[in-house]
Formats: structure tokens, C-alpha cells, sequence
């Protein structure tokens, strides 16, 4: 891997328009895409979460970029464990899951393994975010895996007194949607 490239990645920040700057480089070089996703599915490699952040918002642009990544990303998802990179792979999954709605984007393999992370995230001790977007990306996947709905209204009933009302409002809202 190129030193200048990881160098470039490991100065990245939290903030946006670091993570922006990173994102739209790497649209413009997409050769150097390879290289961001082995840096992000590293977890031992201190920068993988920055890696994430900016494998989010480049999907976010275009999500049809993830095509060869997707065994992979799908292989790497029970492996992320910090904050910062379970927040941007559950938001991965949530895209995913929406272009999966759309057109038929994931393999079986693919949708099983989202669906397990996803459903591990809500019923593991992670933050809100990666809560709210595991559960819109099993609502998507839901409608074409009949037997999501059911355990995902499960869970979102039982833990909905257990947290926060930013939990609340999103599980509301998918449990109001799937009925």
C-alpha cells in the first residue's frame, strides 16, 4: 500500500469536511478504493475506523461502488467493534438494504449475513445510531425475508422501554411501518 495514501487516511478526522475531502479523492482516484476498504476491514489497524467513515460516504455517493466489496464488507461485519466503525458499517447496511428494496443487489449469503449483524447490534450493547440504522436496514430486508418482521417487532417491543428517545422515535416508527 501506498505510505502517502494510508498517511492521507490516517490524518483524517472526525470532522465532515476532513472525511468529505477523503471521500471525494478517492471518487476521483477510484483506484485507490481497494486500498481504503483492506485499511478499513484491518480492525487491528488503529485507522480502520477512519477508513470506515470514509467508506460511508463514498457508498452514500454511490453505492454501486461496493459491488466487489460486498463479501468481503459482509465477512468483516461481527469483526467491527469500535464505535466509529459500527456506526458507519450499520449505516453501510442500511444503504445496502435500501438498493437491495430496489433491485435485487445482495445475494442470499449477503442478506443473511447483514441480517444477523444487524439484529446482533440491536440486542448488543452499541450506540443509538448503529441501533437505528440495523433496524431500518432489516425493515428493508424484511420485505422481501418474510421472517424478519417478526423478530424485529419482537425485539424493538420488548427493549423499547430501555432506551433512549431517540431509540423510541425510530423503533415507533419501523414498528408502526411493518404493523
Amino acid at each position: 500500500m501506498n505510505n502517502a495514501f494510508y498517511d492521507r487516511i490516517s490524518r483524517s478526522t472526525a470532522h465532515r469536511n476532513s472525511r468529505e475531502d477523503n471521500a471525494h479523492y478517492i471518487l476521483e482516484n477510484p483506484d485507490k478504493l481497494p486500498a481504503l476498504f483492506q485499511i478499513a476491514v484491518t480492525v487491528n489497524d488503529k485507522n480502520h475506523h477512519k477508513a470506515c467513515w470514509i467508506l460511508e460516504l463514498i457508498f452514500e455517493t454511490n453505492i454501486q461502488l461496493s459491488g466487489p466489496f460486498l463479501d468481503p464488507f459482509c465477512t468483516a461485519l461481527p469483526h467491527w467493534k469500535v464505535d466509529g466503525a459500527v456506526r458507519s458499517a450499520s449505516k453501510i447496511c442500511m444503504m445496502l438494504s435500501q438498493q437491495h428494496s430496489r433491485q435485487q443487489f445482495l445475494s442470499q449469503k449477503q442478506v443473511a449475513k447483514l441480517s444477523e449483524s444487524c439484529f446482533d447490534w440491536l440486542i448488543s450493547d452499541v450506540k443509538v445510531a448503529p441501533k437505528a440504522y440495523a433496524m431500518r436496514a432489516l425493515f428493508e430486508l424484511g420485505k422481501s425475508e418474510r421472517w424478519i418482521y417478526p423478530e424485529l417487532k419482537i425485539i424493538l417491543s420488548e427493549d423499547f422501554t430501555k432506551h433512549s428517545a431517540a431509540y423510541k422515535g425510530a423503533a415507533k416508527d419501523i414498528l408502526r411501518k411493518i404493523g
